[in-house]
């Protein structure tokens, strides 16, 4: 699907194409620690909700 929809922005304007080609692995060095941020603090409500919820589970509330 990626592969296709560069290929229609080749196709209208190539420099921006080839911009966008050189550019995006860039942009995902990035954007990567905010993604293993954005993972670490999930982990950490997920937890925090078990924790939470726990004892009403085994007193079977």
């Amino acid at each position: 699907m990626g592969c296709l929809l560069w290929a229609i922005l080749f196709v209208l304007s190539w420099p921006v194409a080839l911009l966008f080609l050189v550019l995006y692995p860039i942009i995902w060095l990035v954007v990567l620690p905010l993604k293993l941020l954005g993972f670490a603090v999930s982990g950490v409500f997920h937890l925090l909700r078990w924790l939470i919820v726990l004892p009403f589970r085994l007193l079977g509330l």
